[in-house]
């Protein structure tokens, strides 16, 4: 009788998750983009260097990082203009090549144009289902110290950088961490990764983990290709649903640090159960409307223990002061001084 009460309780907490009854709303089913960059069959059939490219769907960052080591500038260069949108998009590639190839892409798109301004170095965009866009803020090739910032629901191509939304989208929360943990030119480079397709609002598929496990692949692939180019292993910043891509991807992301803030869970009991060598850090605001998300899995439904909870194993990081759901990142704030001294390094 015991265990049946604890089974009903278990069906009532995983369906107020989905019904609203605890904080979520209804939103719109998504199907993940999956699968290599546009453009990947001309590339393969491209025999114009007299041997094979490196296949976007099989091979691995390093394999890419040491095919375009055997090639001149002008061949990197001549390959980017004729398959932009993979070049683009292939981890491993070198970082100012892919910057060239996506300023090529994005002229030919009228809906994202505004991302090839001068002065934007976007890492990947790939236009398919919503849009997905990777942009690096610093020098990404010779910084010290390189964070990623990984966004939750509601984020795509068109709503990664809103202005009237300054530290609740990618964007602006690396605009943020990079200001507040820059010490020096070329101290810190952080990527604001919205790599993924994330849910619409926080229905049934901000409740499971099916986005999130498309989402993890990519992550990981993205520290793979940090860490072929020989970049600094990141820290990695996960906010929302966010933090279920990371969770889901920890046992594969080169990382140094794993920060997750305003998380619903990350599909793991405890630290322990990520299978990561990163060090775990948690932040969530008391005014967080996260707090109301019922913390458990049942079905697919749910996603887990809470990270703050100080029996889930990671560091705590103090955000009193972080108002809401996506005030993590304002200035001023204890959890974004807290934030940027993790993407430099200083704490232990």
């Amino acid at each position: 009788m015991r265990r049946w009460k604890r089974t009903l309780t278990a069906v009532a907490l995983a369906t107020a998750v989905v019904t609203g009854t605890a904080g979520w709303a209804a939103g719109s089913g998504q199907q993940a983009v999956t699968g290599p960059p546009p453009g990947s069959a001309a590339w393969r059939a491209d025999g114009s260097l007299g041997r094979a490219l490196p296949d976007p769907a099989s091979a691995t960052p390093r394999e890419v990082a040491a095919f375009f080591r055997t090639l001149t500038g002008d061949r990197q260069r001549d390959l980017a203009r004729r398959h932009p949108s993979v070049v683009g998009n292939l981890d491993g590639a070198p970082v100012a090549l892919r910057y060239e190839a996506n300023a090529t892409a994005l002229r030919r798109d009228a809906r994202y144009a505004h991302l090839a301004e001068p002065g934007r170095q976007i890492l990947a965009f790939d236009p398919r289902g919503r849009g997905q866009v990777a942009e690096v803020y610093g020098d990404l090739a010779r910084s010290r110290h390189v964070a990623v910032v990984v966004p939750g629901s509601d984020i795509d191509a068109g709503t990664y950088d809103r202005p009237t939304d300054p530290y609740g989208t990618p964007a602006g929360m690396a605009r943020q961490l990079r200001a507040a943990a820059q010490d020096g030119a070329r101290d810190t480079a952080v990527i604001a990764w919205a790599g993924y397709t994330t849910p619409v609002g926080v229905g049934v598929d901000a409740a499971t983990g099916d986005l999130a496990e498309a989402g993890a692949t990519r992550l990981a692939r993205l520290t793979d290709g940090l860490a072929a180019l020989g970049a600094p292993a990141p820290a990695v910043f996960c906010h929302s649903y966010g933090s279920v891509v990371c969770g889901l991807a920890a046992p594969h992301l080169k990382a140094r640090d794993l920060v997750v803030l305003g998380s619903p869970g990350m599909r793991a009991g405890n630290v322990a159960d990520l299978r990561t060598s990163a060090r775990v850090w948690a932040a969530k605001d008391p005014s967080d409307w996260i707090s109301k998300v019922p913390n458990v899995r049942f079905l697919g439904l749910g996603h887990g223990t809470d990270p703050a909870d100080p029996a889930f194993g990671a560091r705590p990081v103090p955000a009193a002061g972080a108002h809401g759901h996506t005030g993590y990142f304002a200035p001023g704030t204890e959890s974004l001084r807290t934030f940027a001294a993790i993407a430099r390094g200083e704490v232990r």
